[in-house]
């Protein structure tokens, strides 16, 4: 049984997927859509996709999962997928390691004041600033899946005051670090936060939810880092509390629209580092280990890997 993979990638990258995805299948079952007979059109039960077109998905009448090639999967929803499609997203080891190195990065980017040497060093300006440890340094982290907790575990390691926060609790024993719930729970994480990172999943109930009210909770001088997804983030607000100075800086790697337009003012805004969406990107090899696993135990002992859960988005 061959598997399609359906995306919206340039044809370099659907190539270079279908290459490493046979490769560690050890032998040619993923192709283009294109390739499929008419047989096998009508038989798929799987597909691989990445930012697929609803249109080339409903070419397979009978599929019953889809393996996304991304954590994120809020654009599937927004494809419309029929809603007895299950939807796996790729949830890779190495992708954790990779986010909580970018974390760590970015934290101490800000911890240790580099955007303002940087400016210092743009006006030929020798001056040096009080240097904070990390054990006095409170970082606060929206959302506790698997990628928040490793980010957070990392940072504790190092030293830093760690609190995370979730919708619910999803512990069973206690983490070293503190964690929060609630609206009640939001709020103490914002207004404790020097350091806040986002790491949500974009749904409804998340999009927006930080807005001009919630940003302003945040201690004045706090800085930003949204490693998630754009829409989570109020533009407009960020900027308002950013000119204002009522928060120092903001890393941001995800954006409303991707790429970002070069006419777009947090390019040249002096309080903003722009990321073009590098924090954690999925690392091909390990990912194809990964989805190979998943097929085979798919087509040989029918098991579905867990899916998402569409009444929360993730």
């Amino acid at each position: 049984m061959r598997v399609p993979l359906i995306s919206s990638l340039s044809e370099h990258d659907q190539l270079e997927w279908i290459a490493a995805l046979n490769q560690a299948i050890g032998s040619t079952v993923v192709c283009h859509l294109d390739q499929l007979t008419d047989q096998e059109l009508l038989h798929s039960q799987v597909a691989i996709v990445a930012n697929p077109d609803l249109e080339q998905i409903k070419t397979l009448p009978n599929l019953v999962w889809v393996q996304s090639l991304w954590a994120g999967v809020e654009k599937l929803f927004d494809a419309g997928l029929n809603e007895s499609i299950k939807i796996v997203r790729l949830v890779d080891e190495r992708l954790s390691d990779t986010m909580a190195e970018a974390a760590l990065a970015w934290v101490l980017y800000l911890h240790r004041d580099m955007p303002v040497y940087r400016a210092q060093e743009q006006r030929s300006t020798w001056q040096q600033h009080p240097v904070k440890l990390a054990g006095e340094r409170q970082v606060g982290i929206l959302g506790l899946g698997k990628l928040g907790q490793r980010v957070a575990h990392t940072l504790t390691d190092v030293g830093f005051k760690v609190r995370g926060w979730n919708k619910a609790s999803r512990f069973r024993s206690n983490p070293p670090y503190e964690s929060l719930q609630g609206e009640q729970g939001l709020n103490d994480l914002l207004e404790s936060s020097e350091i806040l990172i986002v790491l949500l999943p974009l749904t409804d109930k998340t999009k927006g939810l930080l807005n001009s009210r919630r940003l302003s909770k945040l201690p004045s001088g706090a800085c930003l880092i949204n490693f998630a997804r754009g829409p989570i983030v109020d533009e407009k607000a960020l900027v308002e509390q950013l000119d204002s100075q009522h928060l120092k800086h903001a890393v941001l790697d995800v954006f409303d629209k991707e790429p970002l337009a070069k006419s777009h003012p947090f390019w040249q805004h002096p309080s903003v580092t722009v990321l073009p969406h590098i924090a954690a990107p999925t690392h091909k090899p390990s990912a194809a280990q990964l989805v190979a696993q998943h097929l085979s135990d798919y087509f040989e002992y029918g098991h579905i890997p867990d899916s998402v859960d569409k009444s929360r988005g993730y």
